[in-house]
């Protein structure tokens, strides 16, 4: 696609959110303060970030969503080659989730503020046992508190975005609260807005989910580990599955 084309993709997308964003910030972030409740927030938020995605002219194709446990907190662990992997999925959530993304995003102006009134979940970079130790405490929190979990387990984007290995955190965090994992294969946001670059290309996002697994199923957490990642991989493109055995990483 033509940059002059991508260019225009991109600022229609930074259009909505930058028009629509604060506006719903400055409106329910007092809302909220008043009535103690985040619900108004968190659907006007998620209006505003389907609106920008189809203002961009990404289509969003939902297969599987059946698959989906009712009834309780699930953890959903998609595979991550992408900046548009959150906005894309998790308005594609039918319930309320809160996400583990990278503390940074959380110094955002207004955003960060309705983001931990959200029950977002900040994750330090590096490896500090602490710190970790500390994030899947608050993500067991919110899932007590009937709250979904979205994670990335490879915990970064893929550069050239086939499946890689996963960190540990997000299967203790299974394994302590018992919660159900969703497998999530998210395929064509690799093409639309690759790691390094700020401009992305409309086209068709598909998100798959697959069926649920059971971590008291599993004697430990790599075995646990391993059937989410074998799960991910059979469900993607054969150009983003890995290209070796999965490999376990320290867990940050």
């Amino acid at each position: 696609m033509s940059t002059p084309r991508r260019v225009f993709a991109t600022l229609k997308l930074l259009a909505v959110y930058i028009t629509l964003g604060p506006l719903v910030g400055i409106v329910g972030i007092p809302w909220t303060l008043l009535t103690k409740d985040i619900t108004w927030l968190y659907r006007a938020a998620m209006w505003v970030t389907r609106a920008g995605i189809r203002a961009s002219g990404i289509e969003v194709r939902k297969v599987g969503f059946d698959n989906i446990p009712a009834g309780g907190a699930c953890i959903f662990m998609c595979n991550h080659v992408s900046n548009l992997d959150p906005p894309v999925l998790v308005p594609a959530i039918p319930t309320r989730c809160s996400v583990l993304l990278k503390k940074e995003l959380m110094s955002i102006p207004i955003l960060g503020t309705a983001m931990y009134m959200g029950g977002f979940i900040p994750v330090e970079r590096g490896s500090r046992r602490d710190a970790a130790r500390a994030t899947v405490a608050a993500a067991g929190k919110a899932i007590a508190q009937g709250l979904n979990i979205v994670v990335f387990p490879e915990g970064t984007r893929a550069i050239d975005g086939r499946l890689s290995s996963f960190k540990k955190g997000p299967f203790f965090l299974a394994m302590e609260t018992g919660a159900p994992i969703v497998p999530v294969a998210i395929s064509g946001t690799e093409r639309m807005m690759r790691k390094g670059s700020a401009l992305l290309s409309p086209g068709v996002a598909t998100i798959e989910m697959l069926g649920a697994i059971e971590p008291r199923d599993y004697a430990s957490r790599e075995e646990l580990m391993g059937a989410v990642h074998k799960a991910i991989a059979a469900a993607l493109p054969e150009s983003m599955k890995p290209l070796g055995p999965p490999q376990t990483k320290r867990p940050d």
